[in-house]
């Protein structure tokens, strides 16, 4: 088995005249860290969507566990292995903790529509996995007495926690984050870097787009990095820090 679980060669997309993404090449390593960063509007939220199967690439190349995926569809992707969250909670607001993170077990179910309607033993076996899964991942996220919570009610830090217990609940090879500590405060951004770092040591794979700079310098192993639709450096986290694009692409640079 190759150590490269997931490979971009040559990506590229457009919307009408715009470029979003011009030639973007990276691979990630099984069970590493992986941080992608960049100024707004780098084009780091179009490569998860690229990634996720919501937008199909118009160039290059997308390898994934030893699979080409040029058109893949979301719930392809999902049941090969790649879950996500969103810069933008998307949970299902009037449903329980309890019963988010079950909606993350569709893609590795059987039962179907049918099954749901008969309620046959399988469905009912089914559904409680689902269940116990569910709770072990609210406890394992540290969220497990407000499983009969509603999502809307939960604290801000509490629906980041959620969102990444109902992706882990897709049993994925890759864990896609966009943005996860977006809000939190200090003490949330330190507890979530140890959930992170305890998810990589469970053989998941981490990638994770992050404006907090100290957060991805202090977790990733590898980091790459996007401007205006390019990657503009890539390697480790002391390297590309230094790295003189990367300087200019966060700070500017005068003339000289």
């Amino acid at each position: 088995m190759s150590n490269t679980l997931l490979e971009l060669s040559g990506i590229g997309k457009q919307f009408g005249g715009l470029s979003a993404l011009s030639e973007v090449s990276l691979h990630i390593r099984r069970g590493e860290i992986y941080g992608l960063i960049g100024p707004n509007g780098a084009g780091k939220t179009t490569l998860f969507n690229v990634i996720t199967g919501l937008y199909q690439l118009d160039a290059g190349k997308f390898n994934f566990n030893g699979h080409s995926y040029q058109t893949a569809k979301p719930h392809v992707l999902a049941q090969a292995g790649i879950a996500r969250t969103f810069q933008n909670i998307r949970l299902f607001a009037n449903l329980t903790a309890l019963e988010n993170v079950m909606t993350g077990r569709h893609p590795r179910t059987q039962a179907g529509v049918f099954g749901a309607l008969l309620r046959n033993r399988r469905t009912r076996d089914e559904e409680r996995a689902s269940t116990e899964r569910a709770r072990e991942l609210l406890r394992y996220v540290g969220i497990a007495k407000a499983h009969q919570t509603l999502a809307k009610n939960l604290s801000y830090g509490e629906q980041r926690r959620l969102e990444i217990a109902r992706a882990l609940a897709t049993d994925p090879l890759l864990l896609a984050l966009d943005e996860p500590a977006a809000g939190m405060n200090a003490t949330e951004t330190e507890s979530l870097k140890a959930l992170l770092q305890d998810i990589r040591s469970t053989g998941v794979t981490v990638m994770l787009i992050e404006h907090d700079v100290k957060l991805i310098m202090g977790l990733c192993d590898r980091v790459a990095v996007l401007d205006y639709g390019r990657k503009i450096a890539e390697g480790v986290p002391e390297q590309v820090r230094r790295d003189p694009a990367v300087i200019a692409a966060y700070l500017g640079a005068d003339d000289e």
